[in-house]
């Protein structure tokens, strides 16, 4: 048996039982970091000095690129940093060992312990220097349809990595590559789920409501919003300003609602719906602070319009309460999970009525009874609803 033979025996021997784990021992473990974690930890239990360990990957949520999931001698857990659409123009990336991996390297090998000024050059390589690292490995993990993700491993062993460590380590790439691709695009689901129908929604969706008309009846408080004059705008503005536009506009009416609670199941144009289910202490409180929010937030969005010479948006807010049918509808290749009934289309005229009364957001007495606490809500009035058979006592609310 050669030497070469004798090194590749020892480091199929070496973490033989992480493998092992890592194939059957974490059907049960929904989170990568949490197993990462724990991989990190058996592989010293093994033998492997690893000290420091990291997994780059790349998931594309609508706010953030990826994730950097990083585990460090002695930590029971391991820390997750989001990584930014951005991150390629900043320096801490731009040459980096993970650069280099996802531009197509192969392996990144640095002997940490020598002169640094024979080796490569990145903040990175300093940092572990100053931790007493030694020797650094990354290499790329790969996932269906060429999805490349990236893994390295450092250890503080004098001498750096052997080459049985340096086998063990690799024998672990294409168990970690199929362990970690599962719970990357079970994240992605989920991720895409409560980017577009919303998190109840989304986990609804995920827990098998998917069969069209299967659903569920929920009470809730209702909240539709309009944006005013957007035709006109939309007629004259450029398409990119009006697509920035209404992000900010969405942004100030968005994270009130999400902060205080609230679900957004769908944007209609330049519209939003929303509830605020009953069975939520306080409910209808949420709601009023997340239309306060919003009004704050429109505020500020405004005063920026101003200084680049542009008109004020304006808006309008139905707000009603009732029973809605929650759940799939639609064709039968083509579903959307979102409420209908009575209640929905009332505040949707009541949204309207907002034009015709000059308030910007007007509630039901159904809604304005289930309030509770010291929030000023103004009685404007009866007024006749289309496609109802009763006029419906009007309350404003300005927040």
């Amino acid at each position: 048996m050669t030497a070469t033979d004798v090194r590749l025996a020892a480091g199929q021997r070496l973490g033989g039982e992480v493998v092992d784990w890592l194939t059957s021992g974490t059907r049960d473990e929904r989170f990568i970091d949490n197993i990462f974690a724990q991989m990190c930890i058996r592989l010293q239990r093994a033998g492997i000095p690893v000290k420091r360990a990291s997994l780059h990957v790349q998931i594309n949520h609508p706010q953030w690129l990826g994730a950097r999931i990083l585990w460090s001698d002695g930590m029971e857990n391991s820390e997750i940093n989001r990584v930014d659409y951005d991150v390629g123009s900043r320096s801490e990336f731009i040459g980096s060992p993970v650069s280099e991996v996802y531009n197509g390297a192969d392996e990144i090998r640095e002997n940490l312990a020598r002169d640094p000024a024979l080796g490569r050059q990145h903040g990175i390589y300093d940092d572990m220097r100053a931790q007493g690292l030694t020797d650094y490995v990354a290499w790329p993990i790969f996932h269906t349809l060429g999805k490349r993700h990236c893994v390295t491993f450092a250890t503080d062993q004098r001498g750096g990595f052997d080459h049985a460590e340096i086998g063990a380590l690799k024998r672990l790439l294409p168990v970690l590559a199929l362990v970690s691709e599962i719970r990357i695009k079970n994240r992605l689901a989920r991720t895409l789920l409560e980017t577009y129908v919303g998190p109840h929604a989304g986990e609804m969706v995920l827990a098998g409501a998917t069969r069209r008309g299967s659903g569920e009846t929920v009470s809730a408080a209702i909240m539709i919003c309009d944006l005013r004059d957007f035709t006109k705008i939309s007629d004259n503005w450029p398409r990119d300003d009006v697509i920035d536009l209404l992000n900010g506009y969405f942004d100030a009416m968005v994270e009130p609602i999400t902060e205080h609670g609230g679900e957004i199941l769908k944007f209609i144009g330049d519209g939003l719906l929303a509830i605020f289910p009953l069975s939520q202490p306080g409910a209808c409180e949420n709601l009023l602070h997340a239309v306060t929010g919003a009004r704050q937030a429109m505020a500020a969005l405004n005063a920026r319009h101003a200084e680049g010479g542009r008109a004020p948006l304006r808006y309008g807010i139905g707000i009603h309460v009732g029973d809605v049918m929650y759940g799939n509808i639609g064709s039968r290749t083509r579903l959307d999970f979102t409420v209908i009934g009575p209640a929905v289309n009332m505040a949707s005229r009541m949204e309207a009525l907002t034009k015709q009364v000059g308030r910007p957001v007007l509630m039901s007495r159904a809604f304005a009874e289930l309030v509770e606490g010291p929030f000023a809500l103004e009685r404007v009035g009866e007024y006749p609803v289309r496609g109802f058979n009763d006029p419906i006592e009007l309350f404003a609310f300005e927040g």
